[in-house]
């Protein structure tokens, strides 16, 4: 296709309110674009399923899993209010698509101060979950991911009488290591509105993944998680 840019990766600022939150104290997260040459900021975006921006948070421990919309204001800032459950660390993952260019994932780290998370470990699980309104189950192909090569994750919803496109996709999933280091935001790469949604993947190391997956049925956005060992090709 003639006209696609070449991939340039812009600039994510974040500024919070206050700098140093505390736990369960509401903050202001301020996000600003930046193009790489000029550092202006950037003031028009495509929509990504049905949005200008998607945020997504995950705390250390990985118990605590946000992913919403801040708002498009003036002067090209995207705000959005978050309280933070506990001290600690957080990745936070912004997904856009500034006009004139490619779409860019960026992810930033918050701090707030105290006693920090304890290391989270993560051992496979695959065990079905019980959701808002509906069960979610998971197999992958093969059943033991390798790094670098293509993992395709069948995801089956019972019951899917009621299921419903959520942002313009029969799902969202995020992955994200254990380290938080990596963190990929993807959609079906199958789905009819059918019981089975599939997903592939490229996992980018050998490491423990959690994988938060979201569908929507009857009005309901039901949330999902998965941890998935990752190892290398032996």
């Amino acid at each position: 296709v003639k006209g696609i840019p070449d991939p340039v990766e812009y600039m994510l600022d974040l500024r919070v309110t206050p700098p140093a939150p505390k736990p369960l104290q509401p903050a202001r997260f301020e996000f600003v674009v930046r193009d790489p040459w000029k550092e202006r900021p950037v003031l028009n975006f495509q929509l990504v399923h049905e949005r200008l921006f998607h945020m997504f948070v995950v705390s250390q421990d990985m118990k605590f899993f946000v992913h919403d919309h801040p708002k498009f204001e003036k002067d090209g800032v995207f705000s959005y209010n978050l309280a933070l459950p506990q001290s600690g660390m957080y990745r936070i993952l912004g997904d856009f698509y500034p006009d004139g260019a490619t779409p860019q994932l960026i992810a930033k780290t918050v701090i707030v101060p105290g006693k920090p998370m304890p290391p989270v470990e993560l051992t496979r699980d695959y065990a079905g979950k019980d959701a808002e309104n509906m069960r979610v189950e998971l197999v992958t192909d093969p059943p033991q991911p390798i790094a670098h090569t293509k993992t395709m994750m069948f995801f089956r919803v019972k019951p899917a009488e009621g299921l419903e496109k959520l942002l313009g996709a029969w799902g969202h999933m995020l992955a994200a290591s254990d380290d938080l280091i990596d963190m990929i935001h993807s959609h079906p790469f199958l789905a009819d509105g059918g019981p089975e949604i599939q997903f592939n993947m490229i996992f980018p190391r050998a490491h423990n993944y959690r994988v938060w997956v979201q569908f929507q049925r009857n009005g309901v956005v039901n949330t999902a998680h998965f941890d998935v060992p990752v190892r290398e090709l032996e």
